[in-house]
């Protein structure tokens, strides 16, 4: 099964398109992420008054989508160049 991932052309080619749009953005996802996390806080000061489970869960899930874009996002800054 990985032979098949490992040979796989259009699996190269994604990925080598996907680094070079990462390259020429390389803030791009501590910004999103920094976005989702602004998000976060919105849903849950809103959730404070209007008390509820899927906004509950919706905020958390935001924030933690957030934080880990973001640290992504800085460890991935130096690799793809200056």
């Amino acid at each position: 099964m990985f032979k098949r991932i490992d040979e796989s052309g259009w699996l190269a080619k994604r990925i080598a398109s996907l680094s070079e749009f990462m390259a020429k953005r390389r803030g791009l996802p501590v910004v999103i992420g920094i976005v989702l996390i602004i998000i976060s806080f919105v849903i849950q000061l809103i959730d404070v008054y209007a008390v509820s489970q899927p906004l509950r869960l919706i905020g958390v899930i935001t924030l933690n989508v957030g934080i880990l874009t973001s640290l992504i996002g800085l460890l991935l800054a130096d690799p793809l160049g200056k």
